[in-house]
């Protein structure tokens, strides 16, 4: 935790770029890069939809949000990807469980 998962990008490009998408936005989010996975997701396009890149994480404030997104969006755009669309879904520690128990005692929480 956190997931970023990633829609209409390339899996050897997202491999290539995962060690250095995790090591930035674990600096800028402040956890640490063992904890953050990537995923690519397989999606069928029914009606035209765009590149994301959607961040499952648990709430920081406006600024960290802020500032994690100009790093991605920074990092993909200096590989021709910046048309990407990036958005957060905030998670609630005490509705995020690992093992049946939530984590709400998570030390690299903010």
């Amino acid at each position: 935790m956190p997931y970023l998962r990633f829609k209409g990008f390339d899996e050897g490009f997202l491999r290539k770029l995962g060690p250095l998408v995790v090591e930035e936005f674990s600096r800028v989010a402040v956890v640490p890069p063992e904890v953050v996975k990537i995923e690519l997701l397989n999606i069928v396009q029914i009606t035209a939809t765009p590149r994301s890149l959607e961040i499952f994480i648990f709430p920081r404030d406006q600024k960290k949000h802020d500032a994690i997104a100009a790093t991605l969006a920074g990092i993909l755009g200096r590989y021709g990807y910046d048309d990407v669309h990036i958005f957060f879904v905030l998670l609630s520690p005490s509705l995020y469980y690992k093992e049946g128990i939530p984590l709400n005692n998570v030390s690299w929480l903010p």
